[in-house]
């Protein structure tokens, strides 16, 4: 063995000590730290011929890295939908890495049964019923492509083409539907060979909704004469979080052949709070739903999951059977299920989460995101630099300039806000005019935070 190799064996205990000093030094931290780092990096190391050993690198890593890195977990890190990593759902992660579990396959380890008992319980969290199965992905890209592929081979199905072995070609043109669909709708459906170009747009509610018009809807599927589709629904739109009428869409089906995707990304926490679960009201009803859990159930990235109705349709596209593997037959391995055959054990954080806050603490981090956001947009419509663009119907914040909301000036607000480093939003375009958005999904957030992020929009505005 490497002498290196041989002596952080040999100090395993300490080195994991000196790692855990500085992990709790940055959680402890997180809600001081600067919330953004703008400065440049360092610029790239010679590749090391000798190595330091275990306590070296930690040693270089503190210096020269962790100064760069952003409170991203922390309770004002209000851009994308970014949520934190609670304690519980921290210890998973790093027992994760300790294990070090491949979750391709059940032989041998019990990890893959783990990451059945979590899906099921995250299934039973959205009022998902006993026809959706589902595994664990990266996140909301991985998992809305997931699902579109299913529906890929659905639409094969229907049409009396193996598309698995086919090709998508097969197919000839597809067509997808949506109101307000994710950007990472198009890159999917690129990914899969259907191409961003059948992404057809469909009218919204009128009044600066983002939810898509059922009525109209009903009337672009009237118009496929009978060809079978894909709509994609959408629970929680990036800049209002907006939500379609799924019972409404999925009542369509009664006329039209089209296969529902829901885009539930971070809305489908929704039905954790009775004010708010009528907004997912038909989620069950989707033949495939995609949901990212490093949003709003605080776990580490990365971690999503995607849920279907049709298994032995994503088993037909997944599949990966070699003498070395085994066939999918019976309760199929997850290899069998994502593009992944090597993946992590990316279940136990979200499963230390379920076990360690269950149902009602996570109810009371989506309230308390809820109530801090309406806090900030109340307090933004006090602002007279600012004005708000969209009501805020749950955890997302949108708003821009009140005088001249060009891009630059947009920007020049988000970055003065970064600087301050009390804060960290995102900019978007929102009915055409350039914003902001504050999302609010970190379980850390208190009226505390809100109130400093105001102040920062404050002073910043009025810099402007």
């Amino acid at each position: 063995m490497h002498p290196a190799l041989a002596a952080d064996l040999a100090r395993l205990p300490e080195l994991l000590q000196s790692a855990r000093d500085v992990a709790a030094r940055a959680a402890a931290g997180s809600a001081e730290r600067p919330v953004a780092v703008l400065g440049p990096a360092p610029a790239r190391a010679a590749l090391p011929e000798r190595g330091e050993g275990g306590s070296g690198a930690l040693a270089r890593f503190t210096e020269r890295w962790a100064p760069g890195m952003s409170a991203s977990a922390g309770p004002r890190y209000l851009g994308f939908v970014t949520g934190g990593v609670t304690p519980a759902s921290l210890t998973g992660d790093w027992l994760t890495s300790a294990y070090d579990q491949n979750l391709s396959g059940d032989a041998g380890s019990w990890g893959a049964a783990l990451e059945r008992e979590t899906v099921s319980w995250l299934a039973e969290l959205f009022g998902l019923g006993e026809a959706h199965s589902g595994a664990f992905v990266t996140g909301a890209t991985m998992s809305n492509t997931v699902g579109l592929a299913i529906a890929r081979e659905w639409l094969g199905e229907r049409l009396g083409v193996d598309v698995a072995r086919a090709g998508a070609a097969a197919l000839g043109p597809v067509d997808v539907l949506s109101g307000s669909p994710h950007s990472s709708v198009g890159k999917a459906l690129s990914v899969l060979g259907i191409g961003r170009d059948r992404l057809l747009p469909v009218p919204l509610l009128p009044g600066g909704r983002e939810a898509v018009d059922v009525t109209a809807l009903d009337a672009a599927l009237a118009t496929l004469e009978g060809r079978p589709a894909i709509v994609v629904a959408n629970a929680g739109t990036v800049n209002t979080v907006d939500f379609d009428d799924l019972r409404a869409i999925a009542a369509l089906k009664e006329r039209y052949d089209f296969w529902l995707h829901v885009d539930a990304a971070f809305g489908a926490f929704a039905a954790l709070s009775p004010a708010h679960a009528p907004l997912v009201a038909g989620l069950d009803a989707a033949d495939s739903v995609c949901v990212d859990l490093h949003k709003w159930l605080n776990v580490p990235y990365d971690a999503a999951v995607q849920f279907t109705r049709r298994r032995d349709l994503q088993v037909a596209v997944f599949q990966n059977e070699s003498p070395y593997l085994g066939p999918p037959a019976g309760t199929p391995d997850f290899l069998h299920l994502t593009p992944e055959n090597s993946r992590r054990m990316r279940a136990l954080p979200a499963w230390f989460a379920l076990t360690a806050y269950g149902r009602d603490g996570h109810r009371e981090i989506v309230e308390r995101n809820v109530t801090e956001a309406r806090r900030l947009g109340a307090g933004i419509e006090e602002l007279p630099a600012l004005r708000l663009l969209a009501p805020v119907r749950l955890n997302v914040v949108c708003f821009t300039l009140a005088a001249d909301p060009t891009r630059e000036r947009v920007a020049e607000l988000a970055r003065s806000v970064a600087a301050s480093g009390e804060a960290f939003l995102t900019p978007t375009v929102f009915a055409g005019v350039p914003a902001l958005r504050a999302a609010f999904s970190n379980w850390r957030t208190t009226e505390d935070d809100t109130r400093r992020v105001l102040d920062a929009l404050a002073t910043a505005s009025a810099a402007l």
